[in-house]
């Protein structure tokens, strides 16, 4: 009966206050949805690589990882402002200003259109200078064109999935973006099977599976928001830009959209550099191993964003003491999923990677650099709670130049220099990430001892 109702109390939506109440207990609440969520956004994205995987080659894998990479970086920009937006409404929350509440969301959301359209109109007249910016191998050439084209035109989907689930989240809400989430999941690996496996397209069929599962997942969410009591009628009358609102969703959410969509353009370097060393086969192991990333960092990434919300709320309410020990307990319970990650992938990188690829190149290849990037996978348990303390606090500012100095300062050079060692392998590539993390966890506790965080 107890673990019943602890579920329930896991997975119930709708708003809810984050600022009273057992620490521990409501932060695992608000995160291990948010960590479901994370986890089948993850499978939606691997889903790609490992169905194009078992039905092409190397060169289907690299276009897919390659395209990816470049969707990433705008979806990054997308979530930083999302993210930006979902602080503000649990500032808002946490103080009971209901006016601010609607006022940020139909602000958000006429940003997000705006930028959707303009996007799809312009950005496909790119697409060949961006493919060849990437680095792509002449053999990935054509199907990473098609795979970020197709993406680039269904862009407003993705869009609107990272605004709802930025308004569920400020109000406490981080089972509604589970739910759509799973939606857009099934969706997408049934799409791929058809598209990809029945219908030979390849990367562009994965891409269109992407698009199709996203706008499924887009519509069924505004269907619930408008049923719901989230502060907002989602009618075209209140779609409307508050000067005051978009001032300071910039400047909380435009740091953010920085940092990540510098931290993506700066894996694209690493990516096109590592093609450069070892060719196709070298870009189809960063690709699958950022797959297996994306699975390993869902503890800290979840925990990040759940001290975020946690944090914004309590901010809101003018409890900073409580927030910092939201930061303590969650870097404490992502640290005991790091540990454990990086001792599978180092000791047993192999069993991993065959789930992407037969091929038996392509696995030692890949096991080689996930050796060394396995380091990260307790490192940024460090890294990513640290961040979302900050940025549920509002100061993005900080960790967008922290973050962005441990890119373009660290982790590119870093790879840079890694593989230009003569001998350099993927394995020595892969200590980058890791010393990038070390730096960003230094600068990150200088801050925290400093108190700045606590100005407003």
């Amino acid at each position: 009966m107890r673990a019943a109702k602890f579920l329930r109390g896991i997975f119930t939506s709708g708003a809810q206050s984050l600022t009273e109440g057992s620490i521990p207990l409501l932060l695992t609440r608000y995160a291990i949805p948010f960590m479901g969520a994370n986890f089948l956004q993850a499978l939606y994205g691997a889903a790609d690589m490992i169905i194009v995987g078992q039905f092409t080659d190397a060169a289907g894998l690299s276009a897919v990882s390659i395209g990816s990479q470049f969707i990433f970086m705008i979806n990054s920009v997308v979530i930083g402002l999302a993210t930006g937006g979902s602080i503000m409404i649990g500032h808002s929350f946490g103080g009971g200003r209901e006016k601010d509440i609607s006022e940020t969301i139909g602000t958000m959301l006429s940003l997000f259109i705006m930028m959707s359209v303009a996007i799809t109109l312009f950005l496909p007249f790119f697409t060949d200078s961006i493919v060849t910016l990437l680095g792509t191998p002449q053999e990935a050439f054509s199907s990473a064109k098609g795979y970020i084209m197709i993406n680039t035109i269904g862009i407003s989907t993705m869009f609107a999935y990272n605004a709802l689930s930025a308004i569920f989240r400020g109000f406490g809400d981080s089972t509604s973006p589970l739910i759509f989430v799973a939606v857009a999941c099934i969706a997408n690996v049934l799409g791929d099977m058809a598209l990809v496996g029945a219908l030979g397209m390849g990367a562009e069929g994965a891409a269109l599976a992407t698009v199709l599962a996203q706008g499924l997942s887009a519509f069924l969410s505004v269907v619930y928001a408008k049923r719901a009591d989230y502060r907002f009628d989602f009618k075209l009358s209140s779609l409307r830009i508050k000067a005051e609102r978009l001032k300071r969703l910039l400047r909380v959410g435009l740091p953010m959209a920085i940092q990540f969509s510098l931290t993506s353009i700066s894996f694209m370097f690493i990516m096109a550099t590592v093609s450069k060393m070892g060719g196709v086969t070298a870009s189809a192991a960063v690709g699958i191993t950022s797959k297996i990333n994306g699975f390993t960092m869902l503890p800290p990434v979840s925990f990040s964003g759940a001290i975020s919300g946690m944090v914004a709320q309590n901010i809101g309410a003018g409890k900073p003491k409580r927030a910092r020990r939201t930061l303590y307990v969650g870097a404490a319970i992502s640290l005991a999923f790091g540990a454990a990650t990086f001792v599978g992938l180092f000791f047993f990188p192999q069993s991993v990677i065959r789930i992407f690829t037969p091929d038996v190149g392509l696995i030692a290849a890949t096991a080689l650099y996930l050796r060394s990037f396995s380091l990260d996978c307790i490192l940024v348990c460090f890294v990513f709670c640290l961040n979302g303390f900050f940025n549920g606090c509002g100061k993005t500012a900080f960790t967008m130049a922290n973050n962005v100095f441990s890119a373009f300062a660290v982790r590119v050079p870093a790879t840079w220099l890694l593989s230009g060692i003569r001998g350099a392998s993927l394995f020595s590539v892969g200590f980058a990430a890791p010393l990038a993390s070390l730096q960003s966890i230094i600068f990150s506790i200088l801050y925290l001892k400093s108190g700045r965080w606590k100005k407003k």
